[in-house]
């Protein structure tokens, strides 16, 4: 190469970054919103989740805005429907990638989702704070990886010990969505139940698409367990028990927290009496920072209980706008400020923190619950 085209290139280096800077720089003074990426499920068979991130999020932004929003100017998000398919989170990271005016994203719903994109935001410089991705390796995926969700490497260990040491089951029976999450989150808590001194007497998983348990609860039936996990959501965990109860499975059933919803108990009806669910949000829990949330989305949704998937959205946007704060608009200020922001009041924490070395916040609440006169209740530890 010439010196001149040495120079030429140089040059053209410089105007690059220079005019990339003067963008910022006008981006960070405009009156316009401060605007987040969502890659989320809003149609498919997740989409009952999108929904629900929705009430939260709108529900944290309304407060946001109460308080003066972000020095003054609105936080804002664009919402994009990946169908919780890594297909189209990939698509999905292209897009927001290349939009300039996108300074965070937050998703996507399920951790293999948000995998299959992580690349193409940590190659972009683009935090990817994926709020509900609980596989231990999304935040392994780079710098850039953020989560406030608890990595299922912490989360099953508890259900085990909830139900063998606490329920005193001993001869378990596992059933488990057949994704990643749900694979993963299976050899976690096999491996700690059977540290406690459980015995594993068969595993089945199910598609989530799967309507039809019977033929795989008979085989859970004929294993004869003393107990029944789920590793599910609360759509199917809810179909689960009622057909566990039909194939005339009496035994205990213990699921992990995913299940935690209303709509479990109005999917599962008198099914899923006495069963037992650990979980990270309670709204009992007499914590300022939960009775501010219910109260508040109350109000907003004309009394509609809030469940742990609005908890976990209205979390994260509280969270981003802390880091927003600190980080402003520019998008590695963003990354850095994940590791500076402190304490902030958290539904599921109390107050959150970053592990930076694990991109990732401890110290969430556990609570060990029961379904009894259809409701959730703090099991007392009287046998069921």
């Amino acid at each position: 190469m010439s010196n001149i085209d040495r120079r030429s290139l140089i040059k053209s280096s410089l105007a690059a970054v220079m005019a990339g800077a003067a963008a910022r720089a006008a981006f960070a003074q405009s009156s316009e919103p401060i605007l987040l990426g969502v890659s989320g499920p809003l149609t498919g068979p997740n989409a009952q989740y999108g929904t629900q991130w929705k009430q939260g999020f709108d529900l944290a932004l309304d407060e946001i805005l109460a308080a003066g929003g972000i020095n003054g100017r609105k936080l804002a998000y664009n919402f994009e429907d990946s169908q919780s398919d890594p297909r189209q989170s990939v698509a999905i990271a292209q897009k927001f990638v290349s939009d300039p005016r996108i300074v965070l994203e937050l998703g996507d719903f399920s951790s293999p989702a948000s995998m299959a994109a992580s690349p193409i935001y940590q190659r972009a410089g683009l935090v990817q704070f994926g709020f509900t991705n609980s596989h231990p390796d999304f935040t392994k995926g780079g710098d850039f990886m953020w989560s406030t969700s608890v990595s299922q490497a912490d989360e099953q260990p508890l259900l085990a010990s909830y139900a063998v040491r606490r329920l005193n089951l001993k001869k378990l029976a596992v059933l488990h969505l057949n994704t990643d999450w749900g694979r993963t989150s299976r050899d976690y808590f096999v491996n700690a139940a059977k540290e406690y001194g459980a015995e594993i007497a068969v595993t089945e998983g199910y598609i989530a698409e799967e309507r039809d348990f019977r033929s795989t609860l008979v085989r859970v039936r004929d294993a004869n367990p003393d107990g029944l996990i789920l590793i599910s959501y609360y759509s199917d965990g809810a179909l689960i028990a009622r057909q566990a109860r039909q194939v005339g499975l009496k035994q205990v059933i213990c699921a992990a927290s995913s299940v935690y919803s209303p709509k479990f108990l109005e999917l599962g009806g008198e099914a899923v009496e006495e069963v037992h669910v650990g979980t990270r949000y309670f709204p009992e829990d007499p914590r300022q920072e939960v009775q501010k949330f219910i109260t508040g989305f109350k109000k907003k949704y004309n009394g509609q209980e809030p469940d742990a998937f609005n908890a976990y959205a209205y979390d994260a946007m509280n969270m981003a706008a802390a880091v927003v704060k600190i980080g402003g608009t520019d998008r590695r200020a963003i990354r850095d400020a994940f590791t500076k922001v402190k304490d902030v009041p958290s539904v599921i924490f109390g107050t959150a923190t970053f592990d930076v070395a694990t991109r990732r916040v401890k110290g969430a609440m556990n609570a060990e619950l029961v379904v009894r006169k259809g409701q959730f209740a703090l099991w007392d530890g009287k046998p069921t």
